[in-house]
């Protein structure tokens, strides 16, 4: 029996918003485990910076600046992938963000940039990867939603509503894709500290209510994604699709 293995070496990975946070450390960890890297986000320097430090460790990885809201700058930037690669075999759909208000302060402006950000834009990556993946009959999909995405908190009204939507698409893309060999997953982070969350866990009160809802009594930490994503994006999950995976340290469990 072949046993089947977490090494990476022959694969490309696109990860989105992937300069910083989350998707960096994911970033980085696919590419300690052998994977070829393509960073893109909207910030050019930190995209760039990324890549540099990624270099440093010998790892393979390029930036590509795009718009996930943007279906031509999606477009192109899948084709930008396989002209220079040969292949996108590993879709890390990471690319996101947050306005937090109270439902009654919640503008329409706000609903909009959330929702196109993260549920619009995570739906123009995956799909432009599908139909190359589908060329390819082999796939790994991963979306990043969130605990968000399965309990309610206030002030997270369209974040939520967009989480809730990611990991609903995974369960709907995993069915149609399946028969081209492409797994879809999802990642439900639970607070992980981060640029984006530092403020608001900064918050003494705050934190502590969040360390009180999990059972591991911490906050998350960027390194705690390394083996969900390593996991789903490698063969070992071969068996393993449509599947959302909250990393958050029991809290949705209670």
């Amino acid at each position: 029996m072949n046993l089947p293995t977490f090494d990476l070496k022959g694969k490309v990975a696109l990860v989105t918003g992937g300069s910083k946070g989350i998707g960096f450390s994911m970033a980085q960890a696919l590419g300690r485990y052998g994977a070829t890297l393509v960073i893109s986000s909207r910030g050019v320097e930190e995209g760039e910076k990324a890549v540099a430090q990624l270099k440093e460790e010998d790892i393979e990885a390029a930036y590509i600046p795009c718009d996930v809201t943007k279906k031509d700058q999606v477009e192109l930037l899948v084709n930008r992938i396989v002209d220079q690669f040969g292949s996108l075999d590993i879709l890390v759909n990471n690319a996101g963000m947050n306005i937090r208000k109270l439902l009654v302060d919640v503008e329409e402006s706000d609903w909009d940039q959330v929702l196109t950000v993260n549920l619009k834009g995570l739906f123009l990556v995956g799909q432009a990867c599908a139909k190359q993946m589908i060329k390819q009959n082999y796939g790994k999909i991963i979306n990043i939603s969130s605990i968000l995405g399965t309990i309610g908190m206030p002030f997270q009204t369209s974040y939520a509503a967009s989480k809730g939507g990611i990991n609903q698409v995974t369960k709907v893309w995993a069915e149609e894709l399946a028969p081209y060999n492409i797994t879809v997953n999802a990642i439900g982070p639970g607070y992980i500290k981060t640029p984006m969350t530092n403020d608001w866990l900064s918050n003494p009160e705050r934190a502590e209510k969040i360390i009180n809802a999990s059972m591991i009594k911490r906050i998350g930490e960027t390194s705690d994604l390394v083996g969900p994503v390593v996991f789903f994006a490698s063969d070992t999950s071969a068996y393993v699709t449509g599947q959302i995976l909250n990393v958050d340290g029991g809290c949705t469990a209670r």
